[in-house]
């Protein structure tokens, strides 16, 4: 906190950034338990708080200082959650939300999960509001729960019920110095250095990742969010295209209106931002078409699956700024194809009618469901994580309705990577299997999305480790049942296996 008073409630200590500023003391402890008043103490001490009322934070200028200052006081947003949680009882408010998530997107949602998406929910929807109305000096949060823009309409619905007018008091006070933060920010400036997109680097994306190092940078290892060179995607994204035109009979490649393309592993966007920049490239000269393309023929097959908050509500963003970039206009009903939810995670739809809270989750829900499962998808691109712990369990402790007892139940990717786990129809039986790193189980669902639809493409950035592992040869074997061509660009990067590149 950059103003902040310490105290007793005999000596006041006020510190701005860190650094002591003034110091005054009402009175001494005597002795006898007696308070004995020092001279001169009220007048110090009232000089001392006219100082801190009076201070006014310095207004952040570039995106690093803003994603610094946010990440910090959604830390102890944060925390104040879990502390909320802790004391309110299980009939809370908390509790009930808690359970709906669970419910609905994230089975295994831990409570200090739970916090971790509470608090990044009201940052970024803080920040997404703020981007739509940069030149309103007196911003709030209630300003934000009506300006989030239109194209997120779950982040928008969650943030009016989170942070609305209802907020428990024990954490308004940090979401309404958030608030202030970004009232004083240079958003033009900001807003300035994400629209500088070169060909090496995404001021969005630095935004993001500045903000998760400074917030949680165990979070940032443990669910695999790093930098995914520009380079790299498009020569990927390119080569899809390439693919498409010459291998499926599709003379548009990425542009054709039926084929559906999903990120199943999306973060900031990053590689959908490319798909459509590849696309949009595909219209020169025919500008004056674009905007019923996007209306008609890209929104409705350009899809990305997230599990966190911060990069679901960054990938919204950062596709919305590029879509209103290319002269698109956003109808009032019209969103983006990117939704909240665990990829790994069986598809299952719910058909029951909920109210508020639930209502808002379940239609997110379905409609990640209804992608996964039962849409053509026939471009599965990306860069998973890569998690030697997956986050994603292959079994996990069910309680058996029966008997009442915990009994050990394979997962629905779980379930997937068994394939693995066989060669020529017979078990490796093998005591220890290196298939439960994250990108694997990604790998196996692109693998089990394609055949689902029949034909199609899967291009993910990878670890290397099942080219020549043994543990991996029943995987080997399987892709190479499924895919007709496998390309592999091998970087040679493994300091493990002591590689160098060529250069």
């Amino acid at each position: 906190l950059g103003n902040i008073i310490l105290t007793d409630y005999l000596e006041f200590r006020w510190y701005i950034d860190g650094d002591i500023r003034l110091k005054a003391r009402l009175g001494t402890a005597t002795k006898d338990g007696k308070i004995k008043q020092d001279a001169g103490g009220i007048e110090a001490v009232t000089e001392l708080f006219d100082g801190f009322l009076a201070h006014k934070a310095k207004g952040a200028g570039t995106p690093k200082e803003l994603a610094t200052h946010m990440a910090k006081l959604a830390h102890i947003i944060r925390n104040l959650i879990i502390n909320t949680f802790e004391s309110e009882g299980a009939a809370g408010s908390l509790h009930s939300q808690l359970e709906a998530f669970r419910d609905n997107l994230i089975p295994d949602l831990k409570t200090e999960q739970f916090a971790d998406m509470y608090a990044q929910t009201i940052a970024y929807g803080l920040f997404a509001a703020r981007c739509t109305i940069p030149d309103k000096k007196d911003f709030t949060r209630f300003d934000a729960a009506i300006n989030l823009p239109k194209t997120n309409p779950f982040l928008r619905k969650l943030f009016q019920y989170i942070a609305g007018y209802d907020l428990d008091d024990r954490i308004t006070w940090a979401v309404d110095d958030m608030a202030q933060i970004l009232a004083q920010a240079d958003m033009a400036g900001v807003l300035e250095s994400f629209g500088k997109y070169s060909g090496k680097e995404d001021p969005v994306v630095h935004f993001y990742e500045t903000f998760l190092q400074a917030y949680d940078p165990k979070m940032r290892e443990m669910r695999g969010v790093y930098y995914t060179p520009i380079p790299v995607v498009s020569y990927i994204v390119r080569s899809i295209d390439h693919l498409l035109k010459t291998k499926f009979n599709k003379p548009k490649g990425l542009a054709d209106e039926n084929t559906l393309i999903l990120d199943p592993a999306t973060g900031t966007a990053t590689f959908l931002y490319m798909v459509i920049n590849e696309i949009y490239q595909a219209f020169a000269g025919q500008e004056g078409m674009w905007n019923d393309y996007v209306a008609e023929k890209l929104l409705k097959r350009i899809f990305g699956f997230e599990i966190l908050m911060a990069p679901y509500a960054i990938a919204h963003l950062k596709l919305g700024l590029q879509l209103e970039k290319t002269g698109y206009k956003f109808q009032s009903d019209e969103r983006l194809g990117i939704y909240l939810t665990n990829t790994l995670e069986e598809a299952f739809k719910k058909s029951e009618k909920l109210a508020g809270f639930n209502e808002y989750i379940v239609d997110e829900a379905n409609a990640a469901a209804e992608i996964k499962k039962e849409k053509p998808i026939m471009v599965v691109l990306g860069n998973p994580p890569y998690s030697g712990i997956s986050a994603n369990a292959s079994v996990q402790i069910v309680i058996d309705p029966k008997t009442g007892k915990t009994k050990k139940e394979v997962t629905w990717i779980g379930k997937l990577i068994e394939d693995y786990k066989v060669i020529d129809g017979q078990p490796l039986n093998e005591r220890k299997h290196w298939l439960q790193d994250d990108y694997v189980k990604f790998i196996r669902f692109g693998q089990w999305r394609v055949e689902h639809t029949g034909q199609g493409v899967l291009a993910f950035i990878t670890n290397h480790g099942y080219l020549d592992n043994p543990t991996f040869r029943g995987m080997r074997q399987s892709l190479i049942k499924t895919f007709t061509d496998i390309y592999i660009l091998n970087l040679q990067g493994n300091s493990k296996k002591k590689e160098t590149t060529p250069e």
